[in-house]
């Protein structure tokens, strides 16, 4: 059993087309997958059945993420990005027919609350964070928390962030409800197009960090008082287009994955730093112009200028962004995308072109284990959210983690059909406490589908996998 190759728990079958996105929803209680025709599905993963189904888009899905418990954004390459109304309650109007199915009327679609035209044309998906800082210390003593990835409990308006309409290398930010545009940054058309955008409140200021075709990563940062973006990072660790970017949950670093096998640890500093060399003295060159346009000094004057008590000019000092990244490793597989860091910081995850699924210990970017299950490329990774239950707990290593995918898979069943019910995924009583006895069935999958440490991949073939990890 030891060298058995780790198995899902489940496979969620109902898309025709390649899964480009996914998303856990509502405290891990449904996951959302969306489709290379712009098909939606939300699962219940109490009962790993359809909860709800429509096409949200005329193209492509290339993101979707919560809104608080009861939205979803969904970005789709139709130049569109919506937000729907998504509450449990909603689920009982809308259709649960999967996209392989025919059905002889359309299906019906969420209430569509807010429609913003953007650019679509470079694969770029959106990113989004709250229009305002939450109210905990950024002190070093009592770092910020982390943010979450349904965007908060109940915010009242949101920040998206999405490639400019005409230059592809820029980057808009809309707020919403409103949907007006409050900035646009941008990076240097030397970038080539923004592949990868997060947006995030840091020190107080509003930061972006963006990754783009020639496989720079770079950080922005809004100055408030003159409203003006400036570079405090800028680095090439990649020497292929960048194709994922995730925001560690301590806000202080971010990972990038690309076309080529390298992944990337990036800074986020705060300010830009001075520069190495010292500072060209141009006082000569303003003397110069001085005597050209002026006449010459008097003895007086000159006399005044010698004068020890007055203070000299200071020079203004050059700052330049910060250009290396913490760490970089050259894995060996190219093509990773979707990479997804878990909501405890530990692990993260990529897609492989080779159809793997990959996990690696954020601390020293090691590869832990290879889930293998998909025939066809992988597209898109999603953890659940597992809080803060483990913080205290060590990170796993190669071995255990590999041991724990194992026992996981030897305890349940894979799905086969898009109807069938997944009986044994509720039998993780070691997990489930004294008390879950006197619990019904009912309760039961949910408080399993709540806890369990799901990934979620899809890919090509149009199937999902889940796996259950440390």
């Amino acid at each position: 059993m030891a060298d058995a190759p780790p198995s899902p728990k489940a496979i969620l079958r109902g898309h025709k087309a390649q899964i480009h996105a996914a998303a856990f929803l509502r405290d891990n209680e449904r996951l959302a997958t969306g489709d290379a025709e712009g098909h939606v599905v939300i699962w219940d993963l109490s009962i790993m059945r359809p909860a709800a189904s429509w096409r949200a888009h005329e193209n492509a899905i290339l993101g979707l993420e919560g809104w608080g418990r009861g939205k979803l954004i969904t970005h789709g390459r139709d130049h569109k990005l919506i937000v729907w109304k998504l509450a449990a309650e909603d689920e009982a109007a809308l259709g649960k027919a999967l996209p392989v199915e025919s059905v002889p009327t359309p299906r019906p679609n969420p209430w569509m609350l807010h429609l913003i035209e953007v650019n679509t044309l470079n694969f770029c998906s959106f990113a989004a964070c709250a229009s305002h800082e939450g109210t905990a210390s950024s002190s070093p003593a009592s770092p910020p928390p982390p943010p979450p990835r349904d965007l908060g409990a109940s915010p009242s308006d949101i920040l998206i962030a999405v490639p400019n309409t005409l230059l592809s290398e820029a980057i808009d930010i809309f707020a919403l409800p409103g949907q007006t545009r409050v900035h646009t940054v941008k990076p240097g058309a030397q970038n080539g197009m923004a592949m990868c955008l997060r947006l995030l409140h840091l020190g107080g200021r509003l930061t972006l960090l963006a990754a783009f075709e020639n496989g720079f990563a770079s950080v922005h940062r809004l100055d408030a008082a003159s409203g003006a973006w400036y570079t405090t990072y800028r680095s090439q660790a990649h020497s292929q287009p960048v194709l994922a970017l995730d925001l560690h949950p301590s806000l202080d670093f971010f990972l990038t994955s690309s076309a080529d096998a390298v992944i990337a640890k990036h800074p986020i500093p705060t300010s830009q730093q001075p520069l190495t060399e010292a500072p060209v003295d141009d006082s000569d060159a303003d003397e110069e112009i001085v005597r050209d346009t002026e006449a010459a000094p008097s003895l007086l004057s000159k006399a005044f200028n010698a004068n020890p008590s007055q203070p000299p000019r200071a020079t203004p000092q050059k700052v330049q962004p910060w250009a290396h990244p913490l760490k970089t490793v050259n894995t060996r597989h190219a093509g990773q995308q979707s990479l997804r860091i878990r909501s405890d910081g530990k692990i993260f995850a990529t897609a492989g072109w080779d159809a793997n699924v990959r996990v690696y210990s954020c601390k020293t970017l090691r590869e832990l284990a290879v889930l293998q299950w998909h025939k066809v490329g992988a597209y898109a990774v999603a953890f659940a959210d597992v809080g803060q239950e483990h913080a205290e707990r060590p990170p796993p290593t190669e071995a255990t983690a590999q041991q724990h995918a194992i026992a996981s898979s030897t305890t349940t069943t894979t799905t086969t059909t898009t109807t069938d019910t997944v009986a044994a995924s509720t039998s993780r009583s070691s997990s489930s406490g004294a008390g879950s006895a006197l619990l019904g069935v009912k309760e039961r999958r949910i408080r399993q589908a709540r806890e369990a440490h799901w990934i979620a991949a899809g890919a090509k073939d149009g199937k999902v996998s889940l796996w259950d990890v440390y």
